[in-house]
C-alpha cells in the first residue's frame, strides 16, 4: 500500500475519499426516491376556485403514499386573518377503512372516501366571510409522522363572470380555415400528380405503339422493293 509521505500523493486515501463520494450519493438518491413515494396531499391542479354568495362549494384534498397508511391522522383549517380556524378532523386507521371524522363548523360536510384516497369537504351557503384559504393537512404514524399539507383558495362574488370566448373563437376558426386549407391544397396536389402520370405513361404507350407500326411499315416497304427489284 503506497501512503502520502513528505506531500506525495496516496491511491489508498483518494480511494477511500471517492468511496465517501459513492456512498454520499447513493444516500441522496435513497433520500429522494423515499421523498417521492412518501405522504403527499393534493387539492388538484387548480387550487382556486370561485363560488356565488349563497352556493355550495367542494373543497377537494386526495392523499397518497406508497408505503401505506396507518391511522392517518387529517384536518381541515381555515385561515381566518392569520388564524387558523379547524373545520374537521379525522383519523383513517388502514386502507380502505372508514374514517373517524368530527366536525367543527355548522355549514361543513365530510364527503371523503378512504377507498378514493379522498379527505374533501363541502361548504355550504357561503359567505363573502368564507372567502380565504382553506388548507388540507395529513400525518402518517406509518411514516414515522411524515405529514404534508396543501392550501386550497375560495374567492366569494356575487355573479361568476361570463368568459368571453370570442376571441378564442375567431383563433380556433383561423386554425381550422387553415387546416382546411392545408387539406384542399394537399388533395388538389395529388390529384395533379396523379392525372400528370396517367397522361405520361399514355403518352408512352403512344410513342412505343408508334415505334412498332413505324417498325412494321418499314419491314413492309423492304420486302415490297425486294419483290420489285428484277433479278440479274
Amino acid at each position: 500500500m503506497v501512503s502520502k509521505r513528505n506531500g506525495r500523493f496516496s491511491p489508498s486515501r483518494c480511494a477511500r475519499s471517492g468511496d465517501a463520494v459513492h456512498a454520499g450519493v447513493v444516500v441522496t438518491l435513497l433520500l429522494v426516491v423515499w421523498c417521492a413515494q412518501a405522504l403527499e396531499v393534493s387539492v388538484g391542479k387548480v387550487p382556486l376556485v370561485e363560488a356565488m354568495n349563497g352556493s355550495t362549494v367542494l373543497l377537494p384534498c386526495i392523499y397518497s403514499s406508497c408505503f401505506g397508511i396507518l391511522n392517518l391522522k387529517f384536518n381541515w383549517h381555515y385561515n381566518d386573518n392569520g388564524s387558523m380556524i379547524k373545520l374537521c378532523e379525522g383519523v383513517i386507521p388502514k386502507d380502505v377503512m372508514d374514517p373517524r371524522v368530527e366536525v367543527f363548523h355548522k355549514r361543513v360536510e365530510f364527503v371523503g372516501c378512504s377507498k378514493d384516497s379522498n379527505i374533501s369537504i363541502l361548504l355550504y351557503n357561503v359567505t363573502f366571510e368564507d372567502e380565504g384559504e382553506y388548507t388540507c393537512f395529513a400525518k402518517n404514524p406509518k411514516e414515522k409522522d411524515r405529514n404534508h399539507s396543501a392550501t386550497f383558495t375560495l374567492y366569494v362574488v356575487d355573479e361568476l363572470k361570463v368568459v368571453d370566448n370570442t376571441l378564442t373563437t375567431i383563433i380556433m376558426s383561423v386554425v381550422g380555415g387553415v387546416i382546411g386549407l392545408v387539406i384542399v391544397v394537399m388533395i388538389t396536389k395529388a390529384v395533379v400528380l396523379f392525372i400528370l402520370k396517367r397522361s405520361a405513361e399514355k403518352n408512352k404507350e403512344c410513342l412505343v405503339s408508334s415505334g412498332q407500326d413505324n417498325t412494321e411499315n418499314g419491314l413492309k416497304t423492304a420486302k415490297a422493293d425486294n419483290k420489285a427489284t428484277p433479278k440479274a
